[in-house]
């Protein structure tokens, strides 16, 4: 860069003279600008002014008209999103709930000769106010007979769940309704299974959710309904039990009020946007405002899908099939509407909402009415202004003229000399004294001052922070080099050598785990118990990071432990729910599946405590095996787990895994899922273990296309190759 010439005292080129440059052209330009200006016809001003508000209101109208649109189509889709996924995990809530209870109910069933029957009692409006359960009988049923006695003396042993479930969820009504026409059910308010003072009649067998569930033999939601106790508008989860002989014992169900997604669509919605809620049947459920929803009257009472508004018909039906929708402008009843339609998966419902259009751009219409008014107010004022404007602006040029030429000499002046100063200070800045300090003579009061201090200011946080770069730089180091150490310990936790036993010909196992961050809460685990027993473990911590970690050990630790003492699946998982549940400090818990494979005859012994089902290779396909669920481990003390038994031939296949695997996720949020996990080891059902597991790590990677995973994905799988394939055990 140049340096400023002098002459004598004065600096050429300097701001002083630069300003005062500067301030001449200005009053220059400024007197010929006011003299072109004066020059112009008032009238023909007038029509390039009243020409340019024109365009400008066209322009806001069709950026407003575009912005409005934008935003409502963006609002709401975010609402109906926002309102089908409360519904959904509404639903949800009831699914897991009604299955929690089902199994239990299941379990007990199972061992029924372990139980003693557990008295019970008829509604009592006393009990008003505190979780209790009640049992009520339908019509012609003999309470006195002692099959009924005996079989609801049984349910009876569900109370504590019942009420726990109750108590912790905020459910309303939970039950059983059992095939002999007894209904048994955990209740707040007593008192409204009574009319007049009299107990209501109740047939469980009669109702909705008794007659769908048995029908289905599965777990099913009904179609809505008003709730004969409180009247209010609910659909029912419920799903049957039965014993091992596959006879129908009881019907669990649970009551969800639609009451709470009402209030919640009520919350989020404006005026002019209308919600409905519609079955899995492509029918509308009442109440939800169906009556004034902008559809036809004869659409409200069918099917729809099959609605004479060919819009209307395919929103629904793609929501139904789960396909992915965009707010779309359409008609409905002769008016445009905003309509978007977002499924409910538990339910295989569809939350559908409608918003005027006519509504929407009412805002937007009144806005441009305002400023068309102003804009013709200012073409007024413009033109009465203009006439007497002449005189006026020739006093102010000559006023601006002289203060701008005397103020131009004095600012220039004042400007420069503390600019001087500190450019002096900055170049006297050398190494070992860096740091520039304010002077009184930098206290201009003006943009001067704040450069002194903004430079003051950048040197003493550049101090600051050159100082906190190495304190900062330290601590990551350390933090890395923790981290390091615990992946790496983790590492050699687990078994990773393969083949893992090479003299051991009977069987062949591998096995592999991916954390979710540097370190995490799967493991595995296989060892020989003794000579003809192979214990297989594979676990999933809740959480994720060191505690987990350290959880894990621990877990592993306990396990391995108990296992070798010989004990089977079950008392294994149970002794170490003991010891967890004793120790336990972090509201953790872990899900296991233990199996012990006895290599001389292919028998598998195991127990599942809450962890994913395993999957089975038999004649050359893998299939989910759908084995038997106990709680989680370290959940809840005094837990107790089953065992089961599965018979492998020469050539089975086990694959065991954690939850990583089917819930991992690609951009659009979608779950890999079992179906596409089983699919990838069909690919190639005869590879090696290396290679099944290598394609099911591919399968995931290609499904995720890049989405960050949250959770570790960790899988373990034996081939039981038995003594024909092995040769014969010691």
């Amino acid at each position: 860069m140049g340096k400023m010439k002098r002459s004598g005292h004065i600096r050429i080129g300097g701001i002083r003279n630069k300003v005062i440059f500067l301030s001449l052209i200005t009053i220059f330009l400024l007197a010929a600008a006011f003299v072109a200006i004066f020059a112009i016809q008032g009238n023909s001003i007038s029509q390039v002014f009243t020409g340019i508000s024109q365009k400008e209101q066209s322009v806001i109208r069709e950026t407003t008209d575009e912005a409005m649109d934008q935003e409502v189509t963006r609002s709401l889709g975010r609402v109906n999103r926002m309102g089908a996924e409360f519904a959904d995990d509404l639903f949800s809530d009831a699914l897991h709930r009604v299955w929690t209870l089902a199994e239990s109910a299941s379990r007990m069933y199972a061992k029924s000769e372990i139980y003693s029957p557990r008295p019970y009692s008829a509604p009592d409006p006393n009990n008003d106010g505190q979780w209790t359960t009640m049992t009520l009988f339908a019509p012609g049923v003999d309470e006195n007979d002692p099959a009924v006695k005996a079989k609801t003396g049984l349910i009876a042993n569900q109370s504590d769940l019942m009420i726990a479930i109750c108590e912790s969820t905020g459910i309303t009504d939970i039950y059983f309704g059992l095939p002999e026409g007894v209904m048994f059910t955990a209740n707040y308010e007593p008192s409204t299974w009574f009319v007049d003072g009299k107990l209501r009649e109740y047939d469980p067998r009669g109702r909705m959710w008794y007659q769908e569930a048995v029908k289905s033999g599965g777990l099913i939601f009904t179609d809505g309904e008003w709730d004969i106790n409180t009247g209010k508008y609910c659909v029912e989860c419920a799903v049957p039990v039965y014993d091992p002989a596959d006879e129908l014992r009881a019907v669990a169900g649970i009551d969800v009020y639609l009451d709470d997604i009402e209030d919640e669509l009520k919350r989020s919605t404006v005026e002019g946007e209308y919600c409905l809620l519609i079955n899995q049947d492509g029918k509308a459920v009442l109440p939800m405002q169906a009556e004034v929803f902008p559809m036809s009257p004869e659409d409200r009472d069918r099917d729809l899908r099959e609605s004479g508004n060919e819009y209307l018909s395919q929103v629904v039906r793609k929501a139904l099939n789960l396909e992915k929708m965009d707010v779309t402008l359409a008609q409905l009843n002769g008016e445009n509407y905003y309509i978007v339609a977002s499924p409910i998966p538990t339910t295989g419902w569809v939350l559908l909402s409608a918003y005027s259009q006519a509504t929407a751009g009412r805002s937007a219409a009144m806005l441009n009415e305002r400023l068309a008014k102003v804009q013709d107010e200012t073409v007024a004022t413009y033109q009465e202004k203009m006439a007497g404007s002449q005189t006026t602006a020739v006093i102010l040029l000559a006023a601006v003229v002289l203060l701008m030429f005397g103020g131009a000499a004095v600012v220039g002046g004042r400007i420069v000399k503390p600019l001087n100063l500190i450019s002096r200070r900055i170049s006297g800045l050398k190494e070992g004294n860096l740091e520039f300090r304010m002077e009184d003579a930098f206290r201009t009061g003006d943009e001067v001052e704040e450069l002194a201090e903004s430079f003051a200011e950048l040197s003493r946080r550049n101090h600051e922070y050159m100082d906190k770069v190495v304190s900062v730089t330290a601590e990551k180091e350390r933090i890395g080099t923790e981290l390091a150490v615990a992946n790496q310990i983790q590492a050699t936790m687990l078994p990773h050598l393969f083949p893992a036993f090479p003299e051991r010909s009977e069987f062949d196992i591998f096995a592999s785990m991916k954390p979710a961050k540097e370190v995490g809460g799967d493991f595995y685990d296989y060892f020989l118990i003794d000579d003809d027993h192979l214990g297989l473990v594979i676990a999933d911590v809740s959480g994720k990071g060191v505690p987990a970690a350290l959880y894990m050990m621990a877990s592993k630790i306990i396990i391995s432990y108990n296992a070798m003492e010989g004990k089977s699946p079950a008392q294994v998982l149970a002794d170490t729910n003991a010891e967890l549940c004793e120790n336990e400090q972090e509201d953790m818990f872990v899900t296991v599946w233990i199996g012990i494979l006895e290599l001389s005859t292919g028998k598998l012994t195991a127990a599942n405590g809450g962890h994913e089902y395993p999957v089975l290779m038999r004649d050359g396909r893998f299939e989910l095996y759908q084995d038997v669920h106990g709680l989680v481990v370290g959940g809840i003390p005094g837990m107790t787990y089953e065992n089961y038994e599965v018979m492998l031939k020469p050539g089975d296949k086990l694959f065991v895994y954690t939850d990583g695997i089917p819930e991992a996720h690609n951009k659009e949020r979608k779950m890999f899922g079992t179906d596409r996990m089983v699919a990838a080891l069909n690919t190639d059902p005869e590879a090696d273990l290396q290679t099944l597991l290598k394609n099911m790590r591919t399968a995931v990677d290609e499904f995720a296309d890049g989405a960050e995973q949250f959770d570790d994905l960790t899988m373990l799988c034996v081939e039981y190759k038995g003594k024909e394939q092995g040769g014969p055990t010691e």
